[in-house]
């Protein structure tokens, strides 16, 4: 039970006098709510989240470090949460969505977009709340984590708890910069090697060494650089928490499987796949599209990228974006008839 929540977001463009034009961005694990700094060239006027017709909203998740409460929030004794922070869900996360979105006064949404982590809070929005968005856009998602995902994430969760600086998840009173920073980027290292392909790996990098003479390869340097960026601004304890929730994932769960919950839905849906992604490799998308009534054939976005195609491929995402708020105005005009 969290008893007192803060929410950090931000928005774009102006919310009209009847409140009908929000626009709800769900980030990805490691994204937060200001979505021009992880997705570039997606929000601004004339841009596909035109600022010139709709009001964009990005909150953090709860669970978050950046604003949201989270682990190093601090608790009702005064104290940082840190290994007392309880365990989230995708639909916990939802549920603060909602709160949230009471709180500024939106009661719909013209669409619910995300990708990754973001697209199953997407999915979830079409399924729990479909009176409350006009369509959903769900990226390099799925409908339910597999075991390949679960395990992957269990590596990255074991080398951040076996870093002796974590210390249980109470290292909040250590010195500056003395947390668990290895075990952060150990599980950054296994991540990115899965948000990226093998064959960009090998054309990029090869065997190539390092020109500094210190015998590595180029492709362990890459990997280092993301370790310690990611390690200088994300905090452990909500990398691991985020992380279970994205394994939790499971939209059948308590609603008959994942069949029935997606065969339920009224919303358009879009769907989008990465054609190399091996993280949530294309037959996910196929899935989730082909399960749900109301989904489209998904879009798929070539790219040499990977999983993080949705972050560098921005003319594909933002065509279909665009796309996804004709059919969610289209349909909205529909219901008002």
């Amino acid at each position: 039970m969290l008893p007192d929540v803060t929410i950090a977001y931000q928005t774009w463009g102006s919310l009209n006098s009847d409140r009908s034009n929000a626009v709800l961005v769900n980030h990805a694990l490691t994204g937060w709510s200001d979505v021009p700094g992880w997705w570039p060239e997606m929000v601004g006027p004339g841009k596909p989240l035109d600022t010139d017709r709709f009001f964009i909203v990005c909150p953090n998740v709860i669970g978050g470090c950046q604003g949201s409460t989270g682990p190093a929030s601090l608790a009702q004794d005064g104290k940082r949460y840190g290994s007392r922070f309880p365990r989230v869900t995708i639909r916990d996360m939802v549920a603060a969505e909602v709160a949230f979105s009471d709180r500024l006064g939106i009661e719909h949404y013209v669409l619910a977009v995300g990708p990754s982590m973001g697209g199953m809070r997407a999915l979830e929005w079409a399924v729990a709340h479909p009176d409350r968005v006009g369509a959903i856009c769900s990226i390099g998602s799925s409908a339910v984590a597999t075991g390949d995902q679960i395990g992957t994430s269990s590596i990255q969760i074991r080398a951040i708890k076996n870093d002796p600086k974590f210390r249980g998840g109470d290292y909040y009173d250590a010195r500056p910069g003395d947390g668990p920073h290895e075990g952060m980027g150990l599980a950054r290292r296994i991540a990115h090697l899965t948000y990226r392909c093998e064959t960009e790996m090998d054309v990029r990098f090869g065997r190539d060494l390092q020109a500094d003479g210190s015998g590595r390869f180029a492709v362990e340097s890459y990997l280092d650089h993301h370790a310690q960026k990611l390690a200088g601004r994300f905090d452990a304890n909500t990398y691991i928490r985020l992380t279970e929730a994205m394994s939790s994932h499971d939209i059948g769960r308590g609603r008959g499987g994942v069949s029935a919950a997606l065969g339920g839905i009224c919303v358009p849906v879009v769907v989008v796949a990465i054609d190399t992604d091996r993280l949530f490799p294309p037959r996910l998308q196929a899935e989730l599209a082909e399960l749900t009534p109301t989904a489209e054939p998904p879009f798929v976005v070539v790219s040499p990228f990977g999983h993080d195609g949705f972050l560098v491929e921005i003319e594909a995402v933002g065509q279909i974006i665009r796309h996804c708020l004709e059919v969610a105005q289209a349909t909205g005009a529909k219901r008002q008839f």
